[in-house]
């Protein structure tokens, strides 16, 4: 399997008036020269992301998706700020942002342009397309690349107004509440069981740190010729929240079915064949390099991610539906939010701890 992006040419959903976007880049970037050719990458379900080929290189743009989005969905502006700060004041691995458009009149959609980066992006944790003794190194790189993230003092970065410090799961419970409701197609018992628990079983401490959202390998680019995280991509659900909530996203496979197509889960993979750390391991490392010494509450994360993503499922299912999803698969990947949803209650029923 290839580990670089599929390219595809722009769908019919999702094009724009080029031209437009070339005189657009000319004021603000006028080193792209004359030449502007736009392919889109595949892979991604939310904000559609293209490539800009130009007379001075490659740029990667990201943009809203076209027509009716669910609110407070999308949002362009908040990737570019969270990302122009780590660039600027941090050792956080980001690619550089250039230039962010809201203007709508450019190519229908606020926008923003950052470097291309070239290296490598595996989606499943099993990382069966690195060599076997690349893969603990590669996980390894990701969670100390996650504890460097929440490592970063928000205020000396100029992100404190990024997100309320306080509360972040119940915030996040209540507005992934609302959003699968409003991306409802028909009953999912499960869902409705983990909207009445969660907020009866919110995490017994608060704690504040840049949360990136939807951390896991498909959002990690690897250098090229070795297994270490040089970019953390895909910024649209980062906010200020709780760090363990990032922790307990990337612990996902752990507790999803390795043998249903799409899933990405590392249940029934035998770990130590593969050379990847179990989850004991994972978190272990974790605690490491952030100073602590257990996590208490582990099922109530495991929980909330499994719920907060077969939300984000349903919404993908919904843009499919009406016609303006951002991958060519988002009607197969939107079916998979019900398994999600029952591995959640599953979960919050047995009451899983570290």
């Amino acid at each position: 399997m290839s580990m670089k992006p599929e390219l595809v040419d722009v769908l019919p959903a999702h094009k724009f008036d080029q031209s437009r976007l070339l005189a657009w880049l000319q004021k603000e970037l006028p080193e792209i020269g004359s030449r502007l050719s736009v392919k889109q990458f595949q892979g991604g379900q939310s904000n559609p992301t293209f490539l800009l080929e130009t007379d001075s290189g490659r740029y990667v743009l990201r943009k809203k998706p076209p027509g009716q989005t669910l609110p407070s969905a999308h949002m362009v502006e908040r990737e570019y700020k969270v990302m122009r700060a780590l660039f600027e004041h941090t050792k956080v691995p980001v690619p550089n942002v250039r230039v962010l458009c809201q203007d709508n009149d450019v190519i229908g959609t606020p926008f923003y342009v950052m470097d291309f980066l070239e290296g490598r992006i595996v989606s499943h944790s099993a990382l069966r397309e690195l060599d076997r003794k690349d893969r603990l190194r590669a996980h390894h790189s990701a969670i100390d690349t996650l504890a460097g993230l929440h490592s970063v003092d928000v205020n000396a970065v100029g992100l404190s107004d990024y997100g309320r410090p306080e509360g972040y799961v119940a915030r996040q419970v209540s507005r992934w509440s609302k959003q699968y409701l409003a991306a409802k197609t028909g009953d999912m018992p499960a869902m409705d069981k983990l909207m009445a628990w969660l907020p009866e079983n919110l995490p017994s401490t608060d704690e504040c740190a840049i949360a990136h959202g939807d951390y896991r390998f498909g959002n990690l680019m690897l250098a090229p010729d070795t297994p270490e995280v040089i970019a953390i991509l895909d910024w649209e659900l980062s906010t200020l929240g709780h760090p363990l909530a990032d922790l307990a996203y990337y612990c996902l496979p752990y507790h999803l079915p390795s043998d249903l197509p799409g899933m990405r889960g590392l249940l029934g993979e035998d770990l130590e064949a593969l050379g990847v750390p179990d989850e004991q391991a994972t978190i272990a490392r974790y605690c490491a390099k952030t100073g602590r010494d257990s996590i208490a509450d582990w099922h109530v994360y495991l929980a909330f991610s499994l719920f907060r993503l077969a939300s984000i499922l349903q919404g993908v299912y919904k843009r499919a539906l009406d016609g303006n999803a951002a991958n060519a698969n988002a009607l197969e990947v939107g079916e998979r939010a019900s398994l999600l949803a029952e591995t959640g209650w599953a979960i919050a029923s047995a009451g899983e701890r570290v």
